[in-house]
């Protein structure tokens, strides 16, 4: 049974999302898993206001056991969290056309893919299955170029964005520094800064359409970030699923409350103490999602000196990334710069 859309929605999509049949996708689901219990939270819970020994400690075992927690008393407003994602959603149902038109750079609108070039763009994948996913792509250092719109929306969109950027910057602060003190890493504030630099901020903004056929396609295929932290705001749809102990588990969306994954550069920093997690995101045939995902990286050619790992620049690792993604069709990560690799 195929979900039944307006015509004036159906306009707001890429035209890839348009077909009444997805595009061959490489979804499998090899073992039928139970449905999680509705009423269950599976993330380890962190509390941004108590980083004092025992807040560092359960940070800590976060970390290493799961490489994901959910974070309360953030102290992000809430009107705030409501207004972009209601923004967010407006914005989305212009039409696409408009859509392509309208965000130039240093924004970039994207489709089909969440993997971008450097400048923002989708990277080609050749053959490669799509995403189920459409989205925006903010540099937040460079918003403040953007000239002012003659739309509303538009301008108060910006400026909204603005103010979530600084929020997440001082939330991705306050995080990092409790784990370099767990991991004792230099106390040196030029090391610690080009480890984790908020300069590197963006924001991107996804709108997941309805699918049909939610069980042959993928919103996000399985991968990890290559950030040193992401900080995620969903809505209430959910969709997001994450790998533990040789399961999928779904990451229940709770208002009021932020989702932090560790990526691919947290896990090189603290020499593989701490894990980057693996996950996905599913499609719904019956509600759209809308999320909100700030990343953060190191300075780009500062390097990263690990005992696991040759040493190595963010630079380095994205071009490695970008490389194997147009020429393989999927990202090895870390393993290109291990030690002992057999990666090649």
């Amino acid at each position: 049974m195929h979900t039944t859309m307006s015509p004036s929605l159906l306009e707001t999509y890429p035209p890839l999302f348009r077909q009444t049949t997805p595009y061959p996708t490489n979804r499998v689901d090899s073992v039928e898993q139970p449905e999680p219990d509705p009423g269950s939270d599976p993330l380890p819970l962190i509390d941004l206001t108590c980083m004092s020994h025992e807040g560092r400690r359960r940070l800590s075992e976060a970390c290493k056991d799961w490489g994901i927690f959910r974070l309360v008393n953030h102290g992000v407003p809430l009107k705030l969290l409501s207004q972009l994602h209601e923004h967010a959603k407006r914005v989305f149902n212009l039409d696409f056309e408009s859509k392509q038109g309208i965000f130039k750079s240093p924004l970039s609108y994207f489709w089909g893919t969440p993997a971008l070039t450097p400048n923002g763009s989708a990277l080609q994948r050749g053959a490669q299955p799509f995403n189920w996913v459409e989205g925006l792509n903010v540099p937040l250092t460079q918003l403040s170029m953007l000239q002012a719109q003659e739309d509303p929306l538009l301008d108060s969109f910006r400026f909204l964005l603005e103010e979530y950027g600084k929020q997440q910057s001082r939330v991705a602060k306050v995080i990092f520094e409790a784990m370099a003190e767990n991991l004792k890493l230099s106390k040196e504030e030029s090391i610690r800064c080009s480890y984790m630099s908020t300069s590197t901020g963006i924001l991107r903004v996804y709108r997941y359409p309805l699918c049909s056929m939610a069980n042959k396609s993928w919103g996000m295929d399985v991968h990890t970030d290559s950030s040193v932290l992401s900080i995620l705001n969903q809505d209430q749809v959910g969709g997001l699923q994450i790998y533990k102990d040789n399961l999928w588990l779904d990451v229940k969306p709770i208002p009021n409350t932020l989702v932090i994954h560790l990526g691919d550069m947290m896990q090189a920093i603290s020499n593989d103490e701490y894990k980057s997690v693996k996950h996905r995101v599913k499609v719904n045939k019956n509600k759209e999602r809308i999320s909100v995902g700030y990343f953060v990286f190191p300075e780009e050619h500062s390097v990263i000196q690990s005992p696991s790992y040759k040493p190595f620049s963010y630079a380095d690792f994205r071009a490695q990334v970008q490389e194997d993604l147009k020429t393989i069709g999927f990202k090895v990560g870390l393993q290109r710069f291990k030690l002992n690799s057999d990666a090649c």
